[in-house]
């Protein structure tokens, strides 16, 4: 394959992979403000549209990665095109590094409410009820998890 064709793909895996990233953040913005405030419709969509995202990304990074040669770094594979392409490649290779940085950070705030508010429910739930040794249990009485990935609590009397 020559060189403007190999560019060309490039150009076209990289801004793919660019925009997929930019989408998976809004949709992980999205989950997050729908867990904060507790908007439970359509939900399964919003999950479900991130898997497939990730499952498209994974799919570009595998071809991105078959660009390359083996062992090679991507600073010494672009070093072999004329100036003005490396330079292209060079800067969507830094977006797209940068947007995929910009995803992790959404995912790991998301993680870290998540675990935040599990434990602050076992919290509340252990200084309200104390005698009940920090075991749950369902309305007819039987053991449930205490991983606490569903739980509503009935306040009313």
């Amino acid at each position: 394959m020559n060189e403007g064709k190999v560019f060309d793909r490039c150009v076209s895996v990289l801004g793919r992979q660019i925009d997929i990233l930019k989408t998976i953040e809004e949709a992980q913005k999205s989950v997050r403000t729908a867990v904060v405030n507790r908007e439970w419709i359509d939900f399964d969509a919003k999950i479900h549209e991130i898997t497939t995202l990730g499952e498209a990304l994974a799919s570009l990074e595998d071809e991105r990665l078959k660009l390359f040669p083996e062992g090679e770094d991507f600073a010494a594979y672009i070093a072999k095109f004329p100036l003005q392409e490396s330079a292209e490649l060079s800067r969507l290779y830094r977006a797209m590094k940068a947007q995929a940085f910009r995803v992790k950070i959404v995912n790991e705030s998301f993680a870290a409410y998540l675990s935040e508010a599990r434990s602050l429910t076992a919290a509340y739930l252990e200084a309200v009820c104390p005698s009940r040794g920090g075991k749950l249990y369902t309305r007819k009485g039987s053991k449930v998890s205490q991983d606490l990935k569903s739980m509503v609590v009935n306040n009313r009397l």
